[in-house]
């Protein structure tokens, strides 16, 4: 079982090698010769490897803006960060958790091959997330160790597939192709926010496209706007949480030019995060042509969110701030009504929100942007105060999942598990039946409407 923990965790859970296995397995069943299969595979590891550097960075310096957040403003409560509480979840639910990440994964394959749900989910670090809350979830309903993997990991392999099908229209807008599918289970709110910008804005305007002043031109390029946006952020909770909170993390640093560093260095994270997704995205597309052909007819890799930031910078930083504000009002309005305290940590906020904020761009420019980021803002403030219950309730305290995707499904799944483990589970695959029923429904309606285009277009 140690040895199942590690493959899961250290690799199948690591995303630079699950999607590297991927690029392997699609390069070999095209019959590719051998440089090309090993140099498809190492840039595709190495280009994911340099997103993970650039990530790595920006939480890191996230966390520090935190940190000077909290203790300038003197607020404490639930920090909504997936990493944390699937990390407290492990020293539980370890075992269950592996498993049900390893027959999700394989479920996830049937799935695509038997449904129009053509998706491989390559987000490792977000499965075993995934894997994570339902473990939780049903443990924590009294369901024995055989029934939480079997279930999880089912359920795990089915939305893997369906949460990429939910924007299967909203991503070739943003892309401008329907080659790759997102692989971030927030998935609801990205697909909501593309739907609202498409009703508020008008995708013409977009933040790309913004017309500043000669003098404020520094702003088109996002390293620049990022990096200004961020000193001043930074400035702002190191002024708050004082000389003496800042001195503990700047490490020998002066304390007043501290958070310009953390600022730069954000900066620079987010070019090089953006340098690894062009790189991985250059290779893993056309190495899945072969699982395309060979394992399962049209299926698209699903991507983590930083894959569609290249296609609108600006937007990525705009969703950041706007989702953020609405963070912290969320916030408010929790200490005001006496509720826990859901405190908008930084990281998810710029890469939940300025996905969402892309997304929002790509049908309603930049008033899709502000209004689809606000409201996945508000959205992934609400999910964790959901949750945090049931987290507190197995002894998992001070973190939550912000991801909409387990709110919608591992909220409802705790509910009904308390009419029995039985009847919980009678009713959860029966409404796994019926969104099943709705997508192969929803597909033949699609295809027939692209059949009458193409005879209209033919004649």
């Amino acid at each position: 079982m140690d040895i199942l923990k590690v493959i899961v965790t250290d690799i199948l859970g690591d995303a630079a090698f699950l999607v590297g296995l991927f690029a392997l397995v699609g390069l070999v069943l095209q019959k590719k010769a051998f440089p090309d299969v090993f140099a498809g595979t190492v840039k595709t590891i190495v280009g994911f490897l340099i997103f993970g550097v650039g990530a790595a960075a920006a939480v890191a310096t996230l966390g520090n803006f935190q940190t000077l957040f909290s203790e300038g403003f003197g607020i404490d409560g639930v920090l909504p960060i997936s990493e944390g509480v699937t990390a407290l979840a492990l020293t539980s639910f370890g075992t269950q958790t592996a498993i049900i990440m390893v027959i999700g994964l394989l479920a996830n394959l049937l799935v695509a091959r038997l449904t129009p749900m053509k998706y491989v989910f390559l987000t490792g670090q977000h499965n075993l997330f995934f894997s994570a809350i339902l473990a939780i979830v049903l443990s924590a309903s009294g369901a024995s160790d055989l029934v939480t993997v079997v279930v999880g990991g089912l359920l795990l392999g089915f939305f893997a597939a369906f949460f990429p099908w939910l924007c299967r229209n909203a991503m070739p807008k943003v892309t401008g192709t329907d080659d790759i599918g997102i692989g971030h289970y927030v998935t609801i709110g990205y697909a909501f926010s593309s739907w609202l910008g498409g009703k508020v804005g008008d995708p013409a305007k977009s933040t790309e496209n913004i017309k500043l002043p000669k003098s404020l031109g520094f702003f088109r390029d996002y390293v620049a706007s990022i990096a200004l946006t961020m000193v001043v952020f930074f400035y702002i909770a190191t002024v708050a949480a004082g000389k003496g909170v800042t001195d503990e993390l700047a490490g020998g640093t002066n304390w007043l030019v501290f958070p310009l560093i953390q600022a730069l260095t954000f900066a620079a994270a987010v070019y090089i995060i953006i340098t690894g997704v062009r790189m991985f995205l250059g290779e893993i597309v056309p190495a899945f042509l072969g699982i395309s052909e060979k394992v399962v007819p049209g299926v698209r890799p699903a991507l983590d969110c930083p894959a569609v930031f290249p296609y609108a910078p600006t937007a990525v930083i705009v969703g950041f701030l706007t989702s953020y504000a609405a963070g912290l009002v969320m916030m408010g309005l929790y200490i005001g009504l006496g509720w826990t305290v859901i405190i908008p940590v930084a990281i998810p906020y710029f890469f939940i929100g300025g996905t969402a904020a892309v997304f929002g761009n790509a049908t309603g420019g930049w008033k899709g942007a502000v209004t689809g980021s606000a409201i996945v803002g508000v959205l992934i403030s609400l999910g964790p105060q959901l949750i945090y219950p049931i987290m507190d309730s197995v002894g998992l305290q001070g973190s939550s999942f912000p991801e909409t995707d387990f709110t919608a499904v591992g909220w409802p799944l705790y509910q009904v598990l308390q009419l029995g483990t039985g009847v919980g589970i009678a009713i959860t695959f029966a409404v796994v039946a019926a969104i099943a029923a709705v997508v192969f429904g929803i597909d033949r309606r699609e295809k027939s409407r692209r059949a009458v285009a193409t005879e209209g277009a033919e004649q």
